[in-house]
């Protein structure tokens, strides 16, 4: 698992490559974590080198959405793969994460 973390703005955008599973979640975590925890408040993952991702993925998502909710801050998901999206309409992440096509999109739906 890579993450290339990168800003545009006041976006700070995660590129996020590999499997997220549970030998790579806690690196994830770690990453993750320290990135909302450092000030970030406006936070894209981008998911387009993502192949697959299961609970303890789906759960590093929900503790950088927990964090970020109570401080005031968004996160939005993008380029999600389809068959990975059935994962997140199961888990009913798709409810809680405004889902993007791309990146571009994802960095502008924090506008207005």
């Amino acid at each position: 698992m890579e993450l290339i973390v990168t800003t545009t703005g006041p976006v700070t955008v995660l590129k996020i490559d590999g499997r997220l599973d549970s030998g790579s979640s806690k690196e994830l975590e770690d990453k993750v974590m320290g990135v909302v925890t450092g000030g970030a408040t406006k936070v894209v993952m981008d998911f387009g080198g993502v192949d697959y991702i299961n609970s303890s993925g789906l759960r590093v998502l929900l503790m950088a959405f927990q964090h970020l909710k109570r401080g005031g801050g968004m996160l939005h998901l993008c380029d999600i793969k389809d068959y990975m999206r059935e994962v997140f309409e199961i888990s009913g992440y798709n409810e809680l994460f405004p889902i993007f096509p791309d990146q571009a999109q994802a960095v502008a739906g924090f506008k207005g």
